[in-house]
């Protein structure tokens, strides 16, 4: 009796399963940087958050979502230019429960101070809940 080789190529596969690579593609964190027109911090904010992406190895979708006036600030529950969100919550811990909407800039309070952006930290940990979501 011959072997068959289409039989040991399946038995293999079996044994030794190709890794499924759908859900590292499946699995994007959705970045979206809110800013205003003018804001000078924003730039500086998506430079941030791709840096940040890159040191942990991941590649999100970064959206830039441009509030045009204080009806769409309430609408998209803007807190402030810049704002960052990934997969819908914003990294500052406690942001998600506030409720001051308003065409204006946001200052973060972070343990260096008063910034125009976003604590490192708190997007760094915002990057890494997402891998595991």
């Amino acid at each position: 009796m011959s072997a068959n080789p289409r039989y040991n190529c399946l038995v293999d596969q079996a044994r030794h399963p190709a890794p499924d690579r759908r859900i590292e593609t499946l699995r994007k964190p959705v970045v979206e940087i809110l800013y205003f027109d003018g804001c000078p911090n924003y730039e500086e904010t998506y430079a941030l958050v791709g840096s940040l992406a890159a040191e942990l190895g991941l590649t999100p979708t970064i959206e830039l979502v441009q509030v045009s006036d204080a009806e769409a600030a309430a609408r998209l529950r803007f807190l402030g230019s810049p704002s960052v969100r990934i997969d819908g919550s914003d990294v500052e811990p406690g942001a998600n429960h506030r409720g001051e909407f308003a065409l204006s800039c946001r200052a973060y309070r972070t343990r260096n101070g008063l910034q125009g952006h976003p604590d490192m930290d708190w997007i760094r940990s915002a990057l890494q809940r997402s891998r595991v979501r």
